[in-house]
């Protein structure tokens, strides 16, 4: 089988988990501690609070928040439903908005028609790699007064654009799960230059204590401390921080792979009219999934001819407006619906190798010459065009 993701460990992974092991201190501590520092210049920020995962990184972020009577956050549907379930978690009502059909990352122009004197927060979602154009979301923050929490779970390693204005408040959260750009088994991680922010979010993620364990024990009373405020379980291990620590020695191998993969499969797809690529911007993006609009209802026909082959796609997302727990919350939003019956990812890791990537690209040319392609749709219901979308 030719999975669509899967971690790429080995033994320096292995020994490193080892060499804390045998320090017999395996919660978080030194290593973690290491790991947050060597975060810090890669992300260019003041401050990286490590956690247990992404969604744990996107609730810290959205519960340190100042709190008012605002109680909305704007958000794509088109996500995992983790970050739905975050907003949920820290008390905000998600109010889902459209995206780009090229990039498949939040539209400005909707999230203007979306806002009200509700809005708390504006979270886009980076998608497979791309990361959102910041800088609209950005002054719209400005002028309203908002917070921009990125969802940066696909985004790691990509390019980070310049700041937001520092009237707003800002956070990145970023995920080290098995199939993310780099791994700590699970992971997930802060980055923000509020350093009153990055202090709520170190003593929540320790059940609202005031210093972890590792910290107090060169204290005179190391077993006494002070609980401050709420808290969670949410902080990141030594054992999953040393094995992030070494993915992150291989962060560069990793993103020139990944490019390599993604311009092969862009020579093979761009004969094939009905596969359109999503927008990614090589190499300064590191391709976590390669995303494909199959058109003329050929999406699922395709995944059954991969799947019958042995190879293993996958659908990001499933709209989060349309799933029973967030029916509450549904807008109508055709962009979104639409390329939710177009979208496929097809295998992308670093441990593909080159005969089995051979033999994806094999299977969509004769695809794309068996007779499934005349039974297609001439033409989708409508073709996608930048958003412009009423308001609610």
């Amino acid at each position: 089988m030719i999975l669509v993701s899967r971690p790429d460990l080995g033994n320096r992974e292995a020994e490193a988990v080892a060499r804390v092991v045998r320090s017999q201190w395996v919660g978080m501590g030194p290593v973690t501690a290491e790991f947050e520092l060597r975060l810090q210049p890669l992300l260019a920020t003041n401050h990286v609070v490590a956690t247990a995962n992404g969604t744990a990184a996107l609730h810290l972020a959205l519960a340190a928040l100042d709190r008012d009577d605002r109680t909305e956050v704007i958000l794509p549907s088109l996500t995992f439903a983790a970050t739905v379930q975050a907003v949920l978690m820290a008390g905000y009502r998600p109010v889902f908005a459209e995206v780009d059909p090229a990039t498949l990352t939040l539209s400005p122009v909707d999230v203007a028609h979306c806002l009200t004197s509700h809005t708390r927060a504006l979270l886009p979602v980076h998608f497979a790699g791309l990361i959102c154009d910041l800088h609209p979301l950005g002054k719209l923050a400005d002028l309203h007064g908002l917070a921009l929490i990125e969802d940066a779970a696909h985004a790691f390693g990509s390019r980070r654009p310049p700041a937001p204005p520092a009237r707003v408040t800002h956070a990145a959260c970023f995920s080290f799960s098995a199939n993310k750009n780099i791994t700590c088994g699970e992971g997930g991680a802060v980055a923000t230059n509020d350093a009153l922010l990055a202090e709520r979010m170190r003593r929540a993620r320790y059940l609202g204590i005031e210093a972890d364990t590792w910290c107090r024990q060169d204290r005179e009373r190391p077993w006494s401390y002070q609980v401050l405020g709420p808290g969670y379980r949410y902080h990141l291990s030594d054992i999953h921080a040393a094995i992030g620590l070494q993915q992150l020695d291989r962060l560069e191998s990793f993103r020139q792979r990944r490019c390599t993969l993604a311009r092969r499969y862009d020579a093979a797809c761009a004969p094939l009219e009905f596969l359109q690529p999503v927008t990614r911007c090589l190499p300064d993006d590191i391709p976590h999934l390669y995303v494909l609009r199959v058109t003329r209802n050929l999406r699922d026909p395709l995944y059954l001819w991969l799947r019958q082959r042995g190879i293993f796609c996958g659908v990001h997302y499933l709209p989060n407006h349309l799933q029973p727990a967030f029916r509450p919350f549904h807008r109508p939003l055709p962009v979104t619906e639409q390329l939710a019956g177009q979208l496929l990812s097809l295998p992308l890791h670093t441990a593909l190798a080159d005969a089995d990537q051979d033999q994806v690209i094999l299977a969509l040319r004769d695809f794309a010459n068996s007779p499934a392609i005349s039974r297609g749709a001439a033409a989708d219901p409508v073709e996608l065009q930048p958003v412009e979308t009423p308001a609610p």
